[in-house]
């Protein structure tokens, strides 16, 4: 497996095509060598490529908004050809989906429709959770929904081992689970503070278990860990990428 930055961690230094500049200078000078598009601002696919071929930083995986996926389609697999992204994700169903088996059967239905046509340009779609799939239907999760009502070749996952907690499922048991439908994960971590919030960490620093996380991973053989944390409470983001990476190599990926 190897490392990516999530950019939606950066979201706030992400907001010209300066800024984006400037960031991803840093993310190749911390040491990533490749990134996930996500929470950038406005920009030319043409200037993306530009600079991150000029600073030898691989686009993974995006995150494209739901109304792009279904409505400028065409346009969204010109933008991953030319950057060479093999991974279109799509962050989060909409809301409308989220409240009945019904809503998750419709959307794994339009999920394997989009997957399809992506498939069909060489590229694979994939679905990132958050803790409202693991709501039960029936004595079902809406993620055992997606997982048996999608095409397994169209609708592949990217499981945020984070979210997968928080929904109280074991993150280690859910990416076996995933097994053939999973080459791109987020890694991040849960801390608990003296006050009992619960708080997103980096990894390593937290209190989720990713010696079984990270031996999951390698046994079902996932390309890409996107390094996030959603927030870092008035830390700098490019510190906690930075403590994330060092704590992820000390356990051999890179």
């Amino acid at each position: 497996m190897k490392l990516a930055a999530q950019l939606y961690t950066l979201r706030d230094f992400l907001k010209t095509p300066e800024d984006i500049e400037a960031a991803l200078k840093r993310v190749k000078e911390i040491g990533y060598r490749a990134v996930q598009v996500s929470g950038l601002g406005p920009i030319e696919p043409e200037a993306l490529k530009e600079i991150t071929d000029r600073e030898g930083l691989t686009i993974c995986a995006t995150h494209i908004g739901y109304e792009d996926l279904t409505d400028k389609l065409d346009e969204v697999i010109a933008m991953h050809r030319l950057w060479g992204c093999r991974y279109v994700g799509l962050g989060g169903m909409p809301q409308q989906y989220r409240t009945s088996r019904e809503g998750y059967e419709a959307f794994a239905a339009k999920a394997t429709e989009i997957g399809r046509q992506l498939n069909s340009s060489g590229l694979q779609f994939i679905y990132h959770n958050h803790s409202f799939e693991f709501v039960k239907f029936d004595g079902a999760t809406g993620m055992d929904i997606l997982i048996r009502e999608t095409d397994p070749e169209a609708v592949h996952f990217e499981l945020d081992v984070y979210w997968a907690q928080a929904g109280g499922g074991d993150a280690a048991d859910w990416i076996r689970k995933l097994d053939g439908r999973m080459k791109v994960i987020h890694l991040k971590d849960m801390a608990v503070t003296a006050k009992q919030e619960q708080r997103f960490a980096e990894v390593g620093e937290g209190n989720m278990n990713f010696t079984r996380i990270l031996d999951a991973c390698r046994e079902i053989g996932v390309e890409w860990g996107a390094v996030e944390q959603d927030d870092c409470y008035g830390k700098n983001p490019f510190d906690c990428l930075q403590t994330s990476l060092n704590n992820l190599r000390a356990k051999g990926f890179e």
